[in-house]
């Protein structure tokens, strides 16, 4: 299981996260590179690791399971360490990890009842949202944007919160026969 090769890129995922926020909150202009090459290669591992275990009929529990994880553990440190450096507010970030934390105790309820929750479009769209917003925190961070990088940085993160929250009652309202088949 763990020899395959979408789970062995999947599992790099989730490696790369300490060491990006290590980068990333070093400050340095060599560093600020480094972390968008590595959040960049891990957005696109993503992508690739999917498409790779669909293609060689590698699919495993181990992939369903971690792959979620490793996006939310990538965009998550991300944004905890944009808070840290004043890049944003805890408050939209709260917003994006408590709907990340509600999605997974839904799956995890979904699960105990032999049910799957399957990503839906406004789910996939939140996720590219919160990749967009990441880079383009990066992308300002190393080049000066001025004015018009503070304006696509909130535009992104508006973007990005309020996706948070539609993706999320839509994955309620379409699990709500969990809650009303408890014993």
């Amino acid at each position: 299981m763990l020899r395959t090769i979408p789970n062995q890129i999947t599992l790099a995922r989730m490696a790369s996260v300490p060491l990006f926020m290590f980068l990333l909150l070093s400050r340095t202009p060599l560093t600020t590179i480094l972390a968008i090459t590595i959040f960049s290669l891990a957005a696109i591992s993503d992508a690739v690791d999917g498409y790779l275990a669909r293609a060689l009929k590698q699919t495993t529990l181990l992939g369903k399971f971690a792959d979620p994880i490793a996006d939310k553990l990538i965009v998550v440190g991300a944004l905890i360490s944009f808070v840290q450096l004043g890049e944003l507010t805890a408050a939209p970030v709260m917003v994006i990890v408590a709907r990340e934390f509600l999605i997974t105790g839904l799956r995890i309820l979904a699960i105990a009842q032999g049910k799957v929750i399957a990503a839906s479009f406004l789910g996939k769209l939140k996720t590219i949202s919160q990749i967009g917003l990441v880079l383009v925190i990066l992308a300002s961070r190393y080049f000066e944007w001025g004015r018009a990088g503070q304006t696509t940085k909130y535009t992104f993160l508006y973007f990005a919160v309020a996706l948070a929250v539609l993706s999320a009652g839509e994955y309620f309202y379409r699990s709500r026969k969990l809650f009303s088949e408890q014993p």
